[in-house]
């Protein structure tokens, strides 16, 4: 469930003055195979933290209450500042250089995870989160340019790509089974000690990575800031909800408003967008939405199911999303191939498809589902999800010129979070009313959106796509 910029494309964070002019790395000392280690373990340890939490959310309420509306806020903290300042960090990279940036990134994210083990209240918690979401928005795009720098020669650039996204989907699929047995084992703040061994470990190997130099690049402050405000206004209206959701959603449409004003002038805008012009990249970003709506939103509303409805332990909680996220990272390498034969219409209908029908299929459960059959029902919507990311992502970077290629892929990677830390909050909701009615208005949803993005993606090519313009308006 990886979104990643194809070879020959520029990542986020990375331009050709970057490299030299044979297309070498700036230090030949540097060895490839180390920094394809740093930086997929940064890769990792980011991605982890997305899915790992949400397990031991149960035992978080229990130690520092606040019910519901506290917990959604534990991922959603996370994820908001994560998306919201994803737009900008590649710029960020450009102007501090890939590898500085990618120090920085993991070194705050790593601090940070243990002042959420450290926490004494959930707002505390929930601070700390925030700050682990900025950490991330750096590494992301600073992990795949340090990769990219570390190899000149296409074919190998191209295995260590793939392999730095497997990196990140094997820790995906780990997060809740890492996330329920650290809290047996130990207890709900073993989930964020474990990052300082992962993130030190990561730091000592940046040693070996090439150094760039600085180059300069246009932060668009105003638009990153409306952004900010936009997304966490819109998020709070949806969780709090009363009076205060009232004037959050007042917020966010002002806030909302003056964003679409200050990029439509801006020279270089956090969000081209003239972007969304294009065909492919409007249905590209929606499907993108939709399964993150789906996907984070499967994983959040049963781990609260698993223990607190079917009185599970964490760790059989975790162990019950195994099956699910097993596949994810086989069905990531099998949907590229298919994208690359078939073109990325085919795998992105057959996967939402396949994920509208599996959310279908567990709209029925309640509290006496038996448990390997639950388990198993689970499985066709992840692997639907995952059959549509690599196509999608190979859409949205063959639509846009390549010097565009950085921009979209933030564009799209922040779409996404941005969906699924929205899906978080509309689903605890919903559940805080009551659990298994909720479960199955939430899975309902996202059954529908899966439906009508796969309808949307008809209108894709369903070949290959021609050279992109040399500019998109």
């Amino acid at each position: 469930m990886t979104v990643t910029t194809p070879p020959g494309k520029s990542p986020p964070g990375l331009s050709g003055a970057e490299l030299g002019a044979s297309g070498r790395p700036p230090h030949a000392t540097a060895s490839p195979a180390l920094t394809l280690l740093a930086a997929l373990l940064g890769f990792a340890l980011i991605t982890l933290d997305a899915s790992i939490v949400n397990v031991a959310l149960p035992a978080i309420g229990d130690a520092l209450g606040g019910g519901m509306t506290g917990l959604q806020w534990v991922v959603d903290a996370y994820t908001l500042a994560f998306a919201a300042l994803m737009l900008s960090t590649g710029a960020f990279s450009d102007r501090a250089g890939a590898t500085r940036a990618y120090g920085i990134g993991v070194a705050l994210f790593t601090a940070a995870s243990v002042a959420c083990a450290l926490a004494p209240s959930l707002g505390l918690l929930t601070g700390a989160r925030v700050v682990q979401g900025i950490g991330a928005a750096v590494v992301l795009p600073a992990s795949l340019s340090l990769v990219r720098q570390a190899y000149a020669d296409t074919a190998a650039r191209a295995r260590a790509v793939a392999l730095w996204a497997a990196g990140g989907s094997v820790a995906l699929a780990l997060g809740p089974v890492a996330g329920g047995a650290l809290t047996t084992a130990w207890d709900w703040r073993g989930i964020f000690l474990v990052n300082v061994p992962l993130g030190a470990a990561a730091l000592a190997l940046l040693v070996r990575a090439p150094r760039v130099q600085r180059r300069p690049a246009p932060l668009d402050l105003p638009g990153q800031l409306t952004a900010a405000v936009a997304l966490i206004a819109l998020t709070l209206a949806v969780i709090e909800g009363g009076t205060t959701g009232l004037v959050s959603g007042a917020v966010a449409l002002a806030a909302g408003a003056l964003f679409l004003y200050v990029e439509s002038r801006q020279p270089h805008p956090v969000v081209p967008l003239g972007l969304f012009r294009d065909r492919t990249v409007a249905v590209v970003v929606a499907s993108g939405a939709a399964c993150s709506v789906a996907f984070y939103g499967v994983v959040f509303v049963f781990s609260l199911f698993f223990q607190q409805v079917q009185g599970r332990s964490a760790l059989e909680a975790g162990l019950m999303f195994l099956p699910m996220t097993g596949l994810i990272a086989v069905t990531n390498v099998a949907s590229g191939k298919l994208a690359g034969r078939y073109g990325p219409r085919v795998p992105m209908i057959a996967g939402q498809a396949l994920a509208s029908l599996g959310f279908l299929l567990v709209v029925p459960v309640d509290a006496d589902t038996p448990a390997l059959h639950l388990a198993f029902l689970l499985v066709p919507l992840a692997l639907g999800c995952a059959l549509t990311i690599p196509p999608l992502t190979a859409a949205m970077m063959e639509a846009v010129p390549a010097e565009r290629a950085g921009v979209a892929a933030g564009v799209l990677n922040a779409a996404r979070q941005v969906s699924g830390g929205l899906g978080i909050a509309v689903f605890g909701a919903l559940l805080a009313e009551e659990f298994v009615p909720g479960l199955r208005t939430s899975m309902l949803i996202s059954a529908g959106l899966l439906a009508v993005t796969a309808v949307a993606t008809l209108w894709l090519r369903s070949g290959p796509r021609p050279a992109p313009r040399e500019k998109t308006a």
